[in-house]
């Protein structure tokens, strides 16, 4: 893949964010390039992202509908953070990483019922920093 990248021109970078982080809008420079998509419905592109501070690069296949833009494809990579945030809060909140795979079932089980009690969790979190809520509870 990086003799791949190395055959595209400097002007072909994209400036874009990936998102917010801690620190405001996670800038890198992107750019793509079409692969042959084979008995596959829509498109097929490599993504390239270029950290700003050092040019180190990553690579992400994408299988996108046809007409999708650089903009959604940096949207739904820099969505990947989040997730793995999630699955982070779920390690250490609900025993996520508690578990053995043997089995499609070994697995999908305990994921599904950790991630659905990560959910309920954020939702009582969410509802106890509300301030109407709050309220509430003082008020009986």
């Amino acid at each position: 893949m990086a003799q791949l990248a190395a055959t595209v021109q400097q002007q072909d970078w994209v400036r874009l964010s990936a998102g917010d982080g801690t620190k405001g809008p996670r800038y890198y420079d992107w750019l793509r390039i079409p692969l042959l998509s084979w008995q596959m419905p829509g498109e097929r592109w490599l993504l390239l992202r270029r950290r700003l501070t050092d040019g180190e690069l990553a690579y992400y296949v994408c299988y996108v509908p046809p007409g999708t833009d650089l903009q959604t494809l940096v949207q739904v990579a820099g969505s990947r953070w989040t997730v793995e945030e999630c699955f982070a809060a779920a390690k250490g909140e609900v025993g996520l990483d508690h578990y053995e795979v043997r089995s499609w079932h070994g697995w999908y089980r305990p994921m599904t019922l950790a991630m659905a009690a990560l959910a309920y969790l954020a939702v009582l979190c969410a509802r106890a920093k509300e301030p109407s809520a709050a309220k509430k509870t003082a008020n009986g």
